[in-house]
């Protein structure tokens, strides 16, 4: 029966997060291959339309210039934005409909009046972890009501209780945050590998010497360039929706283990041992 709650819990819950990210990860290099080879690849962006020995006539023909590691970098960009699409869905799953801020004040109002009904409702009408978390601490509360045990025990019982509901519930916030926390140093790895290469073929330039080669050296170096500059723009992206992310799911955590802590010493106050 327990179990068969649990579970209604988590379908109000609506989105919990794409569990097969492999699926997100070809989609997005499948994207980011496309992106370079149809659009910086266009015959516009090259001198007599030519992309394969043509001078780069703007931007977006330097960029693919950059080479085969280019599609690399854009694959692990696209990666990280539709990761990042995917989590803002789930963590605004997992707040609920409501302010959570609001939503721990007005439980604390109800705990402190000894309303355990209007806090009942409120998770309700909340939804979402938190107010999954709150129901499960609240569930706990009730059953120590009807045992006869310790109080110590029987506010352990409840902390346990919110212990267990929060480690139910932090899969589904943290989920896929590990891919984007890779691809933060993925990318800056990426993109050394990329400068290396044009590095290479610079001094090769450089070896072969005469000016018959200097297109040879322009491009490497700006394969070079290009590698480094788009590999850091993935790694800052990255670190900007990793951070964010974390700072999120921390916040939803805090207002988890505040209610928590109010529900066990309310219990505490207001069934003192005698």
């Amino acid at each position: 029966m327990a179990t068969t709650k649990s579970a209604d819990a988590k379908k109000s819950q609506g989105f919990q997060g794409v569990r097969h990210a492999i699926i997100i990860i070809a989609f997005a290099f499948a994207v980011g291959i496309c992106f370079y080879l149809f659009f910086l690849g266009s015959p516009s962006n090259f001198a007599n339309g030519d992309a394969a020995n043509g001078h780069p006539l703007n931007m977006l023909g330097t960029v693919y210039k950059g080479g085969w590691v280019v599609p690399i970098i854009l694959g692990l960009l696209c990666t990280v934005i539709a990761m990042s699409v995917e989590r803002i869905i789930a963590i605004s799953a997992c707040s609920g409909k409501g302010n959570v801020t609001k939503f721990t004040e007005n439980v604390k109002k109800a705990l402190k009046n000894g309303d355990i009904d209007k806090a009942e409702e409120l998770c309700n009408k909340q939804r979402g972890s938190v107010a999954n978390v709150v129901l499960a601490d609240l569930k706990s509360y009730r059953e120590m009501e009807k045992v006869s045990i310790k109080l110590k025990e029987k506010v352990a019982t409840i902390q346990n209780a919110h212990e267990e509901a929060t480690a139910l519930e932090m899969p589904t916030m943290t989920m896929n945050l590990p891919i984007i926390a890779t691809i933060v140093t993925l990318g800056t790895l990426t993109a050394l590998f990329g400068t290396v290469l044009g590095m290479i073929r610079s001094f090769a330039a450089l070896a072969a010497g005469g000016g018959a080669d200097s297109m040879a050296l322009s491009t490497g170096i700006s394969e070079a360039l290009v590698n480094t500059a788009s590999g850091i723009a993935t790694s800052w992206v990255s670190v900007v929706a990793y951070n964010y992310f974390t700072n999120k799911i921390d916040k939803l955590t805090f207002a988890m283990d505040e209610i928590g802590y109010t529900i066990a010493h309310t219990y505490e106050d207001k069934h003192p041992e005698a």
